[in-house]
């Protein structure tokens, strides 16, 4: 279980399963999709970000997906996948009672941002993808080597650098371990550049200059009409996501929107 949010835990039935959640402060809606491995406490309290937004004016409305945080888990491969995740992500915006949000994803909260954007664009205001450039088309490599990894029995039977860079995290997100091997082997469902190219709502993607894992922002940038680029420099995966240059670059973003 992961470390309680100072915000009050809601939570609601998406597709049979329970879903945590928090609705914080007034004003325009925007939600927010973590990572794999993280939750919202990790992800966007921790970091400053749900504070810098209240801050800003918005309502602030964040969920664990399944499998994460104070979100059931289920030990079903098929329940998984950012496509599916996008769904949980549809039905709180229905729960809610709300016409759009402006959605902000990071690393697979990215991913399933996309998704969400594109199944229903007409609920998405605006959309970010944080810690993923143009890894949302090639996708980010080393699902079997990380999966495997969380089934290992100790950290110290992880040989790779990559797996045991995410059994680490995950282990100290308190994470369930077997629930998130199933999610990795979910998370091979594509984005072409094709359906991207398609994406209704405004877009920025933000990326640290030193990030291996996500990709090239510009590149991703290059096919989605209009889309921006916040460069957040001298930031890798991991700590990007509570840099100033990122917040700052998402307030200027969200700023624009009519």
């Amino acid at each position: 279980m992961t470390v309680a949010s100072p915000y009050q835990t809601k939570t609601f039935t998406s597709d049979g399963l329970s879903i945590a959640y928090f609705d914080e402060g007034e004003g325009d809606p925007i939600l927010l999709i973590h990572g794999f491995a993280s939750s919202t406490e990790m992800n966007w309290v921790t970091p400053g970000w749900v504070d810098t937004l209240l801050k800003d004016g918005r309502r602030v409305i964040a969920l664990d997906n399944r499998g994460h945080g104070e979100s059931e888990k289920t030990y079903e491969k098929e329940a998984y996948g950012a496509h599916v995740m996008a769904g949980d992500a549809a039905r709180l915006i229905d729960h809610l009672g709300l016409e759009r949000a402006d959605v902000m994803g990071y690393s697979m909260g990215a991913r399933i941002s996309a998704f969400l954007s594109l199944s229903h664009p007409e609920r998405v205001r605006s959309v970010t993808f944080g810690g993923l450039g143009y890894g949302m088309i090639r996708g980010v490599g080393g699902q079997e080597e990380i999966a495997s990894a969380l089934e290992a029995p100790t950290l110290d039977d992880v040989q790779t650098s990559l797996g045991r860079r995410f059994r680490l995290f995950a282990q100290q997100t308190k994470s369930d371990l077997k629930a998130l091997a199933l999610c990795m082997r979910a998370s091979n469902n594509k984005i072409t550049e094709e359906a991207i190219a398609e994406l209704q709502p405004p877009a920025l993607i933000a990326v640290g200059t030193t990030d291996d894992i996500a990709g090239s922002a510009d590149e991703l940038a290059a096919i989605i009409p209009g889309a921006k680029v916040c460069i957040i420099p001298g930031r890798d995966h991991m700590l990007a996501v509570g840099d100033k240059a990122y917040k700052a670059g998402v307030l200027a973003f969200l700023a624009e929107r009519p």
